[in-house]
């Protein structure tokens, strides 16, 4: 990605810094290959972070470990892209936060959708009354694989491969010895704080599965659902959150479902809706419902293909009496009353796919923001608010409750708040 915002901007990459030995002489090798020049590797961070020429810092690195290492790297004085989720620990969400905002330094979240024209667009629409107050936002986004397993970089096997070769996967999966040996990383210090257990290449690379070290569906997808949800609502926290699900298709030792639902409610007056299952993939979607009309998002995660119509507005207050009536020769189904797709003068076309994650225009803008010293688009706060919603959608499905929000003490509790 850098390589990409440097044919932007001028930007290089001067250093990688990783624990595993595999990984830090893998990344060099591709720095070089992009710039030509040999990056400096670090195994440590703070070694990295003692140099005077390093302006910014991208960490890319286990979920648990993000809110730390922004820390670190503000109090060092550079700054710092910090991938999603910001934190899955309310209290080093709490700190990280407080040290970004007593530092002068530039954060960027990495929730990249705040950077993309058409999800600015479809906040623009909402603002301007258009389909009226919302009464529930949906998102459904799904997949029929196992993420997040490695296969590539562990082993040399590709998916496609794998399956060529028809193995069985939990005996591939446990039954073959890893690249990841203890010897070529430091696993205490991977750990972070975590508490103490065997060394194990499985969890060190595989982290989004285990319920120690991330929230897996939650903290990857649902943290940028909810961080669109709030750019399109302006709204910073939830009232309430419940979830639920399991793991129903990939029984391979994982402990994050692979299916999943969060419901969680805004202050003022909505319904969210998140859903996920990695044993599917049917026409993932987003929908935002007012009382006037609607905006369709055909795709998953970053689609850019919306749609605005009446359909499902004031005007057609039973589908029996006023909707539209679809049959079997209507299918697909045509677009509703007043329908018209989302256009943005200038932005490549709308599809169901939308950017990859190799779109650098966030990255970026994150780089024009530490030239100009300004905020960038995706702000710390903005980081701290999708953690609350991850953090309560994953306590929810563990616990079994519904928890609430305090957004006062800045809390989170398994009691509904009393009116004030």
């Amino acid at each position: 990605m850098v390589q990409l915002a440097a044919k932007q901007m001028p930007v290089e990459t001067v250093a990688v810094c990783d624990l595993w030995t595999l990984a830090r002489e893998r990344r060099a090798a591709q720095v070089k290959k992009a710039f030509l020049q040999e990056p400096a590797s670090y195994k440590y961070s703070e070694e990295m972070l003692g140099r005077k020429d390093l302006d910014g810092v991208m960490i890319a690195t286990g979920d648990h470990q993000h809110a730390k290492l922004c820390i670190e790297v503000v109090q060092a004085g550079k700054d710092c892209y910090v991938e999603k989720p910001f934190a899955n620990v309310l209290a080093e969400a709490k700190n990280a936060r407080d040290a970004v905002k007593a530092s002068k330094q530039i954060v960027q979240m990495g929730t990249q959708h705040r950077s993309q024209p058409y999800m600015l667009a479809v906040r623009d629409i909402l603002r301007s009354g258009k389909i009226g107050d919302i009464v529930q936002i949906e998102q459904e986004w799904n997949v029929n694989e196992e993420r997040w397993r490695f296969v590539g970089v562990d082993t040399g096997i590709s998916p496609e491969m794998l399956m060529d070769k028809k193995m069985e996967w939990k005996s591939w999966l446990y039954g073959r010895p890893s690249q990841l040996r203890e010897e070529d990383t430091d696993w205490k210090r991977w750990l972070l704080g975590k508490p103490d257990r065997p060394f194990d290449p499985h969890v060190y690379l595989e982290f989004r599965l285990y319920k120690d070290f991330s929230s897996g569906i939650f903290d990857q997808w649902l943290s940028h659902g909810c961080d669109l949800v709030h750019l399109w609502t302006d709204q910073t926290h939830p009232v309430s959150a419940v979830a639920n699900g399991g793991t129903f298709i990939w029984k391979d030792g994982r402990e994050n479902p692979d299916t999943c639902v969060a419901a969680v409610t805004y202050p003022n007056g909505f319904l969210y809706t998140y859903k996920t299952t990695f044993g599917n993939s049917y026409r993932s979607f987003s929908r935002i419902l007012g009382r006037n009309g609607t905006i369709e998002n055909y795709g998953g995660e970053g689609a850019s293909l919306f749609v605005t119509t009446q359909e499902g507005g004031r005007r057609e207050f039973d589908p029996w009496e006023s909707g539209p009536v679809y049959t079997p020769k209507s299918l697909p189904m045509p677009l509703g009353e007043g329908a018209e797709t989302l256009q943005v003068p200038g932005a490549p076309p709308a599809t169901s796919l939308g950017p990859d994650d190799d779109d650098a225009g966030h990255l970026v803008n994150w780089l024009e923001a530490m030239q100009a010293r300004k905020q960038p688009n995706a702000t710390v706060d903005h980081g701290f608010s999708h953690s609350i919603v991850c953090m309560m959608a994953a306590q929810s499905y563990w616990s079994g409750k519904r928890l609430y929000w305090d957004a006062l003490r800045e809390e989170i509790v398994d009691e509904p708040l009393s009116p004030t």
